[in-house]
């Protein structure tokens, strides 16, 4: 098991996966249609894509936990 202090690193780690998995998915097949070789180019895309989301969902969590928190109360 791991720590309850990573607790937030790893829900940002698997949202941050599943977005850029339905993501990358949904706009490979809106501006592709369903082209051959779609698995290859959907994966490259999701890595990519990847690659940038976690970090920006770490480093952007905190802030809008504390929007949430001001627009809630």
């Amino acid at each position: 098991m791991v720590s309850p202090r990573f607790k937030a690193v790893l829900t940002s780690f698997f949202m941050s996966l599943s977005m850029s998995c339905i993501m990358s998915l949904v706009v490979t097949l809106y501006n592709l249609g369903l082209p051959e070789g779609l698995l290859y180019i959907w994966v490259k895309a999701w890595g990519f894509g990847f690659m940038v989301a976690f970090p920006v969902v770490l480093v952007i969590s905190p802030l809008i936990r504390r929007l949430v928190t001001l627009l809630v109360g």
